[in-house]
């Protein structure tokens, strides 16, 4: 640590941080939760190239909600690289410091891949909104020029997230200790190691930019479910209702495991053994969900469940052959 002057007084300013989020966790369980979390982890990537590739060799497959499903595929991917390594590592080691810096990136890199993951769930409920409210005039609105649009406005949003928390968090000065209750840099653990008179305002101010930010996104792909629904219910035939709302089922799966798991996490209340539970929970959630994305979108959505067995065919015929 430095020793710094702020405001007359004398700080000892933060060079490294010890994440400590496994540290009250049972030990014995640790190889446990590292083998299934790395299994969990490899199949994510497996998975989301699997889904990338296939949507790459299919031309049947070269829509939009696809173009947007291999962006969903991307953002995850550079998520969990972004945060799970680490996690896995500090699993089973002893000596858990990250560096000022190295604990920015991270922050930086995981609010920019997971806003995007959320700005990208959004506009996948604006395609099925315009496909199923609006289908003859889909191919205009959702032309292939407006769909690359949509996902650098995506990204480029993310971004712009990651790098304006990261800015404002890494701005402040951290001298309370050097202590993260978390198994990674998260924003609030950090937040609690700032001092100075801005710091309250600073919480405040990122708690409603993200809460904005993603409550924003999740208002819309509800306003866009009703409309959806409300189109739905005016198609006549039982049949036809059913094969339109299936297209909407994975990613309307997807939403609810997204939202459900994160409102699970930082909407219970705290209890007196918060942190280890919260630590099973927080992780779960970095692995799990993202882990249930190529699964779902895999077996809940027809046409590419059908083009991945038509790979698969493909590639055993040929090595038979």
């Amino acid at each position: 640590m430095d020793e710094a002057s702020s405001s007359g007084q004398n700080y000892s300013t933060v060079s490294e941080f010890n994440l400590i989020g496994f540290s009250n966790f049972p030990q014995q369980l640790l190889p446990t939760f590292f083998l299934l979390y790395l299994l969990m982890y490899l199949f994510t990537l497996l998975g989301n190239l699997l889904i990338m590739g296939t949507i790459w060799r299919e031309h049947s497959l070269h829509t939009p909600m696809y173009l947007f499903l291999c962006a969903l595929s991307i953002s995850e991917i550079l998520f969990t690289v972004a945060v799970t390594p680490r996690m896995l590592a500090d699993m089973l080691s002893t000596h858990r410091s990250i560096t000022f810096v190295a604990c920015a990136s991270q922050m930086f890199f995981s609010f920019t891949f997971g806003f995007t993951h959320s700005f990208l769930l959004m506009i996948m409920g604006y395609d099925r909104y315009v496909a199923i409210c609006h289908p003859l005039r889909y191919n205009v609105l959702m032309s292939t020029r407006d769909c690359a649009r949509l996902v650098s406005w995506c990204w480029a949003g993310g971004s712009v997230m990651g790098m304006m928390v990261t800015l404002i968090v890494f701005h402040l000065t951290f001298c309370r200790s050097n202590k993260i209750y978390h198994f990674a840099c998260h924003v609030l653990a950090l937040l609690k190691l700032a001092c100075g008179k801005e710091t309250a305002s600073v919480t405040m101010g990122v708690i409603l930019v993200c809460v904005t930010a993603l409550m924003g996104c999740l208002l819309f792909i509800v306003l866009s479910y009703v409309f959806i629904v409300a189109a739905i219910l005016r198609i006549p035939s039982t049949e036809g209702r059913h094969k339109t709302f299936s297209t909407c089922v994975s990613h309307l799966t997807i939403v609810v495991v997204h939202y459900g798991f994160a409102s699970i996490i930082y909407l219970k209340p705290k209890g007196p053994h918060s942190m280890d539970s919260n630590t099973l929970l927080a992780t779960t959630y970095t692995v799990f969900t993202p882990f249930l994305s190529p699964i779902i979108f895999s077996f809940r959505n027809k046409e590419l469940k059908n083009a991945i067995q038509r790979s698969f065919r493909r590639k055993f015929s040929s090595l038979n052959s």
